[in-house]
C-alpha cells in the first residue's frame, strides 16, 4: 500500500536534504547534467534505455559522469549531483531500472581520501558503523584460499563445480575475470559487511573501469574501490582516469567485449574524451546508490518499500 510507505518518503526527503548539507558543508557545488545524451557510457555488463527523439536515438543516462567529467575539465572543480540513472533490465529486490544515484568529485583527493569521505556519507545515513578493508587479492586469499594471479582458468572452473556455482552460456569464454567475478558475487559478497562497512580496494588493472592503474609489489592495480554493507553493494569509486588515449582504449576494448557476447558496440562519446585531451583536473570520484542507502536505514528487503513507485506502478 502506498499510504504504508509516506513515512519512509518523508524520510526519503529528509535526507535529500542532508546529503545537499553534507556537500554544501565541504564546499562541493550540485551540478544537474542532462539525462539524455546522444553518446552512451560505455560498460560491457551494463544495458542503457534507449529513446527516440525526432533527431536520432538518445540514451538515459546509467550515470553522469561523462558530463560531469566535461565540466571538471572546464574548470567547475568540486562537484556532486543527485541523479535519477537508468539500467536497462535490472529489475529484482535491490534493482529498479530507474534509481537515484549520489555521484561526486574531489579535486586532489587521493584514492584514500575518497574512500574515507564516502564512508562518511554512509554513516550520515546508517550511523557511525566500524570500517574493515582488504585489496581484491587479499579477499580472494581471505575467504577462498587462492591467489587470483597465480590460479589457473582451468582450476577457476573446477571451483564453480565445487561451490556448485550455476555457469550462464559465455562465462567459459569471457576470461578469468569474469570467473572471478563470478565467484566474487556468488560466494565472497554476501559475506561482506556483516558487522559494519567493508571496503574492497585495488581491483586488477584488468578491471580498473575508469580509474588509475598503478603497481602494487608485482601486481597491476586499478585504484578502485567498492563498499557494502549487509552484502550490499553500495558504493563504487576510483583516482579518475584522466589520459585521453587511454581512455579511448578502454571504450574500444568494452565494445569489442560487447560484440564478442552478442550485445550491440554503442557509440563513443567524443564530446567526452574531447574534455579529457583539454585537461581534466586530477580527481578522486564516486557513485552510492541512494535507494540501497535508504533500503538499509529502513530495514527493507525490496527496493520499491523506498521508492514512490517501482517500474511495474510508473
Amino acid at each position: 500500500m502506498l499510504s504504508q510507505k509516506i513515512p519512509i518518503l518523508r524520510d526519503r526527503a529528509e535526507m535529500f536534504s542532508q546529503a545537499r548539507q553534507f556537500f554544501k558543508e565541504r564546499h562541493v557545488c550540485e551540478v544537474d547534467c542532462p539525462i539524455l545524451s546522444a553518446a552512451a557510457s560505455i560498460d560491457s555488463n551494463i544495458e542503457l534505455i534507449p529513446a527516440q527523439p525526432h533527431s536520432g536515438t538518445r540514451y538515459m543516462h546509467s550515470s553522469p559522469e561523462y558530463s560531469m567529467k566535461r565540466l571538471l575539465a572546464a574548470g567547475m572543480g568540486n562537484i556532486f549531483q543527485l541523479s535519477h540513472v537508468f539500467r536497462n533490465g535490472e529489475q529484482g529486490q535491490r534493482h529498479n531500472p530507474e534509481f537515484t544515484m549520489a555521484e561526486w568529485y574531489r579535486l586532489g583527493f587521493s584514492f584514500l581520501q575518497m574512500v574515507e569521505e564516502t564512508v562518511q556519507f554512509i554513516q550520515l545515513f546508517l550511523g557511525n558503523l566500524p570500517t574493515q578493508s582488504l585489496s581484491y587479492r587479499e579477499l580472494f586469499q581471505h575467504y577462498m584460499s587462492f591467489d587470483y594471479l597465480t590460479i589457473s582458468l582451468e582450476d577457476l572452473l573446477k571451483l564453480l563445480d565445487i561451490w556448485k556455482i550455476e555457469r550462464y552460456p559465455a562465462i567459459e569464454t569471457e576470461g578469468k575475470d569474469a570467473l572471478l567475478n563470478l565467484i566474487l558475487g556468488t560466494v565472497i559478497e554476501p559475506q561482506l559487511g556483516t558487522e559494519g562497512l567493508f571496503v574492497l580496494t585495488h581491483y586488477p588493472a584488468s578491471q580498473a573501469a575508469l580509474s588509475k592503474t598503478c603497481l602494487r609489489g608485482e601486481e597491476s592495480v586499478g585504484e578502485r574501490f567498492e563498499i557494502y554493507y549487509k552484502g550490499i553493494e553500495l558504493a563504487n569509486g576510483y583516482h579518475e582516469l584522466t589520459d585521453a588515449a587511454e581512455q579511448r582504449t578502454r571504450l574500444m576494448q568494452a565494445n569489442a567485449d560487447r560484440l564478442k557476447n552478442d550485445k550491440p558496440a554503442l557509440p563513443i562519446d567524443e564530446n567526452f574524451l574531447h574534455a579529457l585531451g583539454q585537461g581534466m583536473p586530477d580527481c578522486a570520484g564516486v557513485a552510492v546508490g541512494f535507494d540501497r542507502l535508504m533500503m538499509l536505514r529502513h530495514h527493507q528487503k525490496q527496493i520499491s518499500a523506498v521508492i514512490p513507485f517501482a517500474w511495474e506502478e510508473a
